[in-house]
């Protein structure tokens, strides 16, 4: 092999190990870090996509490690009630949570391409790395589940009415101490039918509202 040659193989090689590098930092910067500071002796219930989660989390800059977001100071100080998997929170939140269960607690570290991104959102800045503190206190069968849908379906003919839906709504609400106006089930049904009413016909099939389809019949 002539030295030309030789020196051209090299360049090539370095380009190579070079990209290779490129692309195994940019993967590695796009996955969720999960740390369990303590998991509890039963384990057995583990949060699943659509299922309601109730918890508390710290949020944190990785840069600088300041503090951007609290639950236990913000508003109330209650924990945060959302459903899991479904964009409620962000999606590298919703990835750090997975089989989660009550009691744990977890460090979340989030890569801006699943947190805010080149935006950001004040106060987060831009391409900001994000670090959750989560602890989950409970977990309940989401308002998509099975279970959910044969409690709302009073005459079990495999259909949801509005009615049906907006009971079943106040009726998780009274549960979770939560004070709504009337509007606020109405908008939230309305929402719902809008979303997944296929045919239009007023009414979910179990195709329809099923959406998470983590359960069977």
């Amino acid at each position: 092999m002539s030295e030309r040659l030789f020196l051209y193989f090299i360049l090539c090689l370095h380009f190579i190990v070079v990209f290779i590098t490129l692309v195994c930092a940019t993967d590695s910067t796009d996955e969720v870090q999960i740390e369990v500071i303590y998991l509890p002796e039963n384990c057995t219930q583990k949060a699943r996509k659509g299922d309601l989660l109730h918890a508390h989390y710290d949020g944190y800059l990785a840069k600088d490690g300041s503090q951007f977001y609290c639950s236990r100071s913000a508003k109330d100080g209650q924990p945060h009630w959302f459903v899991h998997g479904v964009g409620e929170v962000i999606k590298g939140l919703d990835i750090g949570l997975k089989d989660m269960c009550p009691g744990e607690k977890r460090k979340i570290t989030v890569p801006p391409s699943l947190a805010f991104g080149e935006k950001g959102k004040d106060p987060v800045p831009p391409n900001a790395t994000l670090i959750f503190k989560v602890e989950l206190l409970h977990v309940r069968r989401g308002p998509r589940s099975m279970e959910a849908f044969n409690e709302m379906d009073h005459n079990n003919d495999r259909t949801l009415t509005k009615e049906e839906v907006k009971e079943h709504l106040k009726m998780e609400a009274k549960k979770l101490n939560v004070q709504k106006d009337e509007s606020y089930f109405d908008a939230v049904v309305s929402d719902v039918f809008r979303r997944n009413d296929e045919d239009a016909d007023g009414t979910l099939t179990i195709k329809e509202y099923n959406v998470y389809e983590h359960d069977e019949l």
